[in-house]
Parts: structure tokens; sequence; C-alpha cells
């Protein structure tokens, strides 16, 4: 009787009361985002609408309203390759988040508690925190799985039969199809058709594959397994390598079988957690969270870019470039333990003082900062210094001058540093 209930409300008409497309457009307003293959950018799509709205719903009710193929963006990865992201059209995101802002009340509540990407109220650390407490109880190993390509793996298919469970209204579960199956275009080639996967880059994809792996989740609960899953990424725990090992050939079968997606053994594998990462962490045997290596090694890619003396930029320019990186990367890796990020936000402020020393140009240059600063007497004689700007942001002389005091004043912060310790 539920499922009846919650099919009635889930129809086309229901997408289309006015509030629940009022919220659908401030989401993607909010959201912004770069234009689809037809251009139109997000401040057009008021105008957009109040002119053409009436037909595009017309065809919304009737079942004869047809999606613009995506535009294809590829994305370098960190550590090579590319992502492509498939960005539709911003009416076609609007649509797609009222779709979603329909779907999500009647599937997230039945979603494992041990998924928590892109869901409502639950986050990465969540997931990372669930991780901790299954190493705190022994279980020192864990399974990772990589599900290659998975985006573009999504069987239509199977995942229109799990959408169809909940969703009764054949107009709406056609427009999902057709959102699906919307062809793929680069710029000066002809759109090409979609026969499996699900773009990323759409408000409603992550809700799709959270749908879609939610066969695993509830296969993996059925098998008593402790595990925890974000979109994608999957992690298994266990107490020995043996049945780490066991755990991954089993559920790697069991996918392919049963949701036909590939998984990229060479970089999934068994070992102890604090040799593995999740997100971005790393979760050590005695409960301790630290900042993964690779996650480290990107962190510092960053701070060259930031601190490259090279760039035209005021020094009010880069504080605020500063600032909006580095508070937003400790607003997600909060939960690692600052101190063992202590070398890093020294090596940090070497940067920045080399950066200063480059941008002060000459030696008359150099002097008069340093006066500024308050080096007095023959520490001056330094502003005539060959020494490299690397050595020299490492000399007494910077570290009395340019202190993490008075970086910090000027907003120049590492922000772990400000943290309360754990």
């Amino acid at each position: 009787m539920e499922n009846q209930s919650q099919s009635k409300e889930l129809t086309i008409e229901k997408m289309l009361e006015k509030e629940h497309l009022l919220a659908a457009y401030q989401a993607v307003k909010a959201n912004a985002g770069a234009p689809g293959i037809d251009g139109m950018t997000v401040e057009r799509l008021g105008p957009h609408l109040r002119e053409h709205w009436p037909r595009i719903a017309t065809k919304l009710r009737e079942g004869r309203y047809r999606p613009s193929a995506v535009r294809a963006v590829d994305i370098p990865k960190p550590h090579g390759g590319v992502r492509t992201l498939g960005i539709p059209t911003v009416l076609d995101r609007l649509i797609q988040q009222a779709i979603l802002q329909l779907l999500t009340p009647a599937f997230d509540p039945e979603f494992s508690a041990h998924s928590h990407g892109f869901r409502p109220l639950r986050s990465a650390h969540d997931a990372v925190r669930e991780a901790k407490s299954y190493v705190e109880e022994g279980c020192c190993w864990v399974a990772d799985i990589d599900l290659k390509a998975f985006f573009d793996q999504v069987d239509h298919d199977i995942l229109m039969r799990e959408v169809a469970r909940k969703v009764g209204d054949k107009r709406l579960l056609k427009l999902i199809g057709s959102f699906l199956r919307a062809g793929t275009a680069r710029a000066g080639e002809p759109a090409t058709a979609r026969t499996k996967g699900t773009p990323q880059g759409g408000p409603l994809s992550p809700l799709l594959a959270n749908i879609y792996l939610d066969r695993l989740d509830k296969e993996m609960e059925a098998r008593g397994l402790a595990f925890v899953r974000y979109a994608d990424d999957i992690a298994i725990y266990a107490r020995s390598q043996r049945a780490a090992e066991r755990i991954l050939e089993n559920v790697t079968k069991w996918l392919e079988r049963n949701l036909k997606v590939e998984v990229n053994r060479e970089k999934s594998g068994a070992g102890l957690t604090e040799e593995s990462s999740l997100l971005g962490f790393r979760v050590h045997q005695d409960g301790r969270i630290s900042v993964a290596p690779k996650a480290r090694e990107k962190l510092k890619t960053r701070v060259r870019e930031l601190w490259n003396a090279r760039q035209s930029l005021t020094t009010v320019q880069l504080r605020d470039r500063w600032r909006e990186y580095i508070d937003g990367w400790w607003g997600y890796f909060r939960l690692a333990q600052w101190n063992e990020l202590r070398s890093i936000g020294k090596w940090t402020r070497r940067h920045m003082r080399k950066c200063f020393w480059q941008r002060w140009h000459s030696q008359k240059g150099r002097w008069n900062a340093l006066w500024r600063l308050g080096l007095r007497g023959k520490s001056l004689q330094v502003a005539a210094s060959g020494v490299g700007a690397w050595r020299m942001a490492a000399s007494v002389q910077l570290q009395c001058t340019l202190t993490k005091g008075t970086l910090n004043a000027y907003g120049f912060v590492i922000p772990w540093e400000l943290a309360p310790s754990k």
C-alpha cells in the first residue's frame, strides 16, 4: 500500500507544481554552472521560461519533451587521464532538478545507512567516521573496490527497473529514460547516442547512481559485511587479510554478474587500512585519521601554484586566492589530526617567504620591505644577497620578519595550526 501511495505522488503533475518548480529554479540558479550545447546561461533561463514555459509544460504533460544532448567536457584527473562530464542545458538541468526533488523523498529513506554519497544530511566525513569505527573494532583490513568508469557503465534496463518499483507514471519513466539516452556532443562534432551510462554533470545522475548501487548495498548487508560506500567508492572492512581478499573476490563477481559493471582490478585490492585511503583520508590501526599521501601531494602542488611569484596579483588578491583554497581544503580535511600536517605548515610558510622575497624584486625593494617589517642594522645587508630565493626563505632574517604571527596578521594563515589539538 505504501508503494502505491508513493506512486500516486510521483507524477508529472506533481513535478510541475508551482512551488516545486520554483525550488528547482532556485537550486539551478544557486549552483550556476556552465552553459550546455545551446549556449544558454543561468542568467538567461528566467526570461526564457517566462516566454516558453507553457509550451514546455504541455510537452512534459503529454510525454513529448525531448532533452537536448549534453555537452562533453573533459576534466583532468589528479593522477592522469580525464573524466568526462556531460553538461546538460540549463533548461534540462531545471527539469532534472525537479525530478530529483520529487524522487529523493521516495527513494532516499530506503537507502542503506552505510551509503553516504550525495544524500541529504550525509557527507564524506560520515563515511570516514564509520570506517574509523570499524577499525577501532578490530577490522584493520580493507577491500577497496574501484568501479571502472562506473557512470559510463550503468545498464539502463537494470536502472529503469529499479526506478519503476516506485514510479508508476509512464510519462515520468519515459522522461527519465530520455535523459539517460540523451546524446553527447563535443565541439564541432555531431552528438553520439548513448545506450548505457548516466552522464556526470546533471543534478539527477547522483541519485540514479545511488538507486543503481542500492542493490549492492542490500547484498552486502545481507552478507553481514562491514562497509561504507560513497557514490562509487566502496570500502569493505575485515579482521584478516584472508577475509578481505575473499570479500574482494566475491563482491567483484557479484557486481559484474548482477549489475554488469566492470571492477578495475588494477586499482582494487585488499590491504591494511593504514596503507589504503578513503575519500582522501587514511584511517590508522589506532583510530587516528590522517590525510592520505596522494591528497598531501595534491595540496603541495597547489601550494606551489598559488605561491608562484610570477603571478600578476596584488597582495590582497594573493591573500584572497590563498584563503579561498586553503579554507575550503581544511574544511574538508579537518577530520585529520593537524599535528601530522605540522611539516607541511612549515614548508608552506617557506613558500610564502620565497614568494615575497621574489616579489620585492631588487636590492632596494628588499631593503625597504625588510625595513618596514622591523629589520635593522647589519641584518639589512641581506637585501643584497645573491643566494637563491628558496634558501633565502629559510634564512634567519626572513623568519624573523615574515614570522608566523606576521603572516597570520595579514591573512596568510595555515588553518590547521589555528585549530584545537586533537
